[in-house]
């Protein structure tokens, strides 16, 4: 759920204070910190008129998401499901504050509900703190309060870090996988767990697949022109060729990692995996596994993202996804990482063979600076997600040839990654104040 979607349910609920006889005529919203800097090129104001319409991130239809803004523009209105439309002008009611930083996060932002005299009825602040999740201030501070207490969640195998969950798998003679499974089922039925792993790679493979078929200038004005459906093509005739390419697999896996972000730059639906910017190298590793493995199949694709996830949770938990607070080797870094371990497992790596994939795949992100052009995700992103992509696979590879038993730690490179994510300059940090950002001139 969207901070715009949180917003319009408080607004409904009685978890406010309405003065009697009030009624919200006017909604404005501000973008602070690296959202504010990047919020048109990562097409931030196109999300929250989306969800100020209602529109969740989940269900809306990319083919849809241009008139409705238009419209909203247009009109100067949002008429969200169930209440009874607002006054917001985008021009005027959505501000990129970049001189006012919210001190919760880099991603911050406030929305504010008036009344028809413009008094202010009602104001939150919510930040987006990587992987799709937004908090509210409060949640933020409770969830850094409880952080040092999460292995006493009351799930079978609460391991907060890669030793913890080697040593579990150890013990329990279970599989990563299998141990998340049972972590997840502890909430959910297997159905339920199942059919909620289905959807998720199934809306992957839709963002591949429309990736693979549109072609055109992305939108934001440096005039990048989307390459996955032509170097499809080409693949397509070399495969059906039977010419000899000893890079195939690298460009096919390469493809599908930009189909999908050629998708997220040009605003389509895209699943945060584990965020925006990083989505095509777990979904590209996954239809690699599928395209070039016999024995791939559905079983193995949960196991696959069961066990990127845990990998994923280990590294937001004792560092962060976000390349607002670390750079993109929290990004892609973490992404290949996932990817890396995901493969490992469903080649049937053991617990220490995946562990030290994932170790080698983020080794080889650390110091990665997050400076996309303009602020728009389409360079260096695009092909960044190509070549994490290809780091994920090279590092499973490396990883199955050996026994598991490595020298560098996947939770010293966690550790490593979080502190030089602190050392790191906020130019480089998704501000696009810095790098590949003003040393490349735009036309």
């Amino acid at each position: 759920m969207s901070a715009a979607n949180r917003f319009l349910d408080l607004i409904l609920s009685a978890d406010w204070p309405r003065p009697s006889g009030a009624q919200v005529a006017t909604i404005r919203m501000s973008l602070h910190g690296s959202l504010a800097y990047t919020g048109v090129g990562h097409g931030s104001d196109r999300a929250v008129i989306l969800g100020l319409m209602g529109e969740r991130p989940d269900s809306v239809d990319p083919d849809r998401m241009d008139a409705i803004v238009a419209e909203v523009e247009r009109t100067g209105r949002i008429t969200p499901p169930g209440h009874p439309g607002y006054a917001f002008r985008p021009k005027d009611d959505l501000i990129f504050d970049k001189k006012n930083p919210l001190p919760g996060h880099a991603n911050g932002m406030t929305f504010s509900a008036y009344d028809r005299d413009d008094r202010l009825l009602l104001k939150r602040i919510y930040y987006s703190v990587g992987g799709g999740f937004v908090v509210t201030d409060t949640e933020l501070e409770q969830m850094r309060a409880s952080k040092a207490k999460a292995g006493d969640k009351k799930v079978p195998f609460p391991f907060a870090s890669a030793k913890q969950m080697l040593e579990m798998a150890e013990r329990s003679g279970m599989t990563i996988a299998q141990m998340k499974r049972a972590n997840e089922e502890a909430t959910m039925s297997r159905e339920e767990l199942d059919a909620g792993l289905d959807r998720i790679w199934g809306a992957m493979k839709s963002c591949i697949d429309r990736g693979l078929k549109n072609e055109g200038i992305m939108p934001g004005g440096l005039k990048v022109r989307r390459r996955a459906r032509s170097i499809h093509d080409k693949l397509q005739e070399e495969w059906r060729s039977n010419k000899a390419n000893p890079l195939l697999a690298n460009d096919w896996l390469s493809v599908y990692a930009m189909a999908v972000n050629e998708e997220n730059a040009a605003g389509g639906r895209v699943v945060t995996s584990p965020t925006n910017g990083a989505a095509g190298v777990v979904p590209a590793t996954i239809r690699y596994y599928l395209h070039f493995h016999e024995d791939a199949d559905q079983d193995g694709i949960r196991d696959y993202l069961l066990t990127a996830a845990a990998v994923g949770g280990i590294i937001k938990h004792n560092a962060s996804i976000s390349g607002a607070e670390v750079g993109c080797q929290g990004e892609v870094g973490s992404a290949s990482a996932m990817a890396a371990a995901g493969l490992a497992a469903v080649m049937g790596g053991t617990p220490e063979q995946v562990e030290n994939a994932a170790e080698i795949a983020l080794e080889h992100h650390l110091g990665m600076t997050c400076d996309p052009i303009a602020g728009l995700v389409q360079v260096p992103c695009i092909e960044r997600n190509a070549l994490g992509a290809v780091k994920a696979v090279t590092a499973a590879s490396l990883a199955l040839k050996g026994d598991g038993v490595h020298f560098v730690p996947l939770d010293a490179c966690i550790e490593t990654m979080r502190q030089t994510g602190v050392d790191m300059n906020e130019k480089y940090k998704e501000t696009s104040t810095g790098g590949l950002a003003v040393n490349v001139v735009e036309c």
